[in-house]
């Protein structure tokens, strides 16, 4: 028995030096970090949860107390929960969905196109608002893919936001200029989803 304690009391002398030793270069590398800034976020690939994140960021903003905008440039016309549930912090929570679905639906090239502008200009009154700290952009990535807005303008209008705001912008199919800009960018990979097996879009789940 005494051996058996002196051989658990030396394995856990030494999982705390292995432990001390990381704590220290983890807290180096923490301390190495002296930037503060508002971030362009991008939340792209095929897999299941980019625009979830953003919402995610979203209700942690809004823990500290700060205003939070929303722009949806494609979803416009479905009804979700997360919208139902962000009305309750009130005018802390701008909410602009401006969407005419997806391009398959309305068939409509000029009016997919007038409606991506309309919410572009929404975006650029929400990203010059001082009292707003996190604007997200769902869905954009899609309208960048189908060309309805000019990519150039958009990245350029990004990159010039004001030193303290979040930008999030979310859908698939990120354009490389965008990529190149942002400060963050998670490709969310697509390793198994229930439609494949027949099951449809659930309340709670996909809206």
């Amino acid at each position: 028995m005494n051996e058996d304690k002196t051989s658990d009391d030396k394995d856990a002398e030494r999982h705390r030096a292995k432990m001390a030793k990381r704590k220290a270069v983890q807290d180096a590398e923490v301390a190495g970090k002296t930037i503060e800034k508002g971030l362009l976020i991008v939340n792209t690939g095929p897999g299941k949860g980019k625009t979830t994140a953003a919402f995610g960021l979203a209700l942690r903003m809004l823990g500290y107390g700060k205003r939070v905008g929303v722009v949806q440039f494609i979803k416009g016309k479905w009804h979700t929960g997360e919208k139902d549930a962000f009305a309750a912090f009130g005018d802390r929570v701008v909410w602009h969905a401006m969407g005419e679905g997806f391009t398959w639906e309305t068939q409509d090239l000029k009016r997919d196109i007038a409606a991506a502008e309309a919410a572009w200009a929404k975006a650029l009154e929400l990203i010059a608002d001082p009292s707003i700290s996190l604007v997200v952009l769902d869905e954009l990535n899609i309208a960048l893919r189908y060309d309805y807005l000019d990519l150039e303008k958009v990245v350029a209008a990004l990159k010039a936001r004001r030193d303290d705001l979040h930008v999030i912008v979310t859908g698939r199919n990120a354009k490389p200029l965008l990529v190149e800009a942002a400060d963050l960018v998670t490709e969310m990979g697509l390793t198994k989803h229930h439609f494949s097996a027949g099951v449809k879009a659930q309340q709670g789940i996909e809206f």
